[in-house]
């Protein structure tokens, strides 16, 4: 249920992105795991590709950077890093 809640989450984020763009479409995210996010960087991408199937943001290429120091302030986060609209 907590990757549900987190794709839920992120793919309400594009969607705003995405608001009074038009046609425009996300080419591209970038997301850091924090060390002790407790999602792999392949079980990401899994849910990525499941919630965004089927909706504008099917074709999105995603990128996934994992943190490995557990002592960054930031360790149990993830960060949306940026997101790339199409002109």
């Amino acid at each position: 249920m907590h990757e549900a809640s987190l794709m839920s989450d992120l793919m309400s984020k594009l969607e705003t992105v995405l608001q009074g763009q038009g046609e425009a479409e996300v080419l591209s995210v970038h997301i850091t795991l924090g060390a002790l996010a407790h999602i792999s960087p392949v079980h990401f991408r899994e849910h990525f590709s499941t919630a965004a199937s089927g909706t504008r943001l099917a074709d999105t290429r995603l990128e996934v950077t994992l943190m490995h120091d557990i002592n960054d302030p930031r360790a149990q986060d993830i960060i949306l890093e940026s997101v790339e609209v199409s002109a």
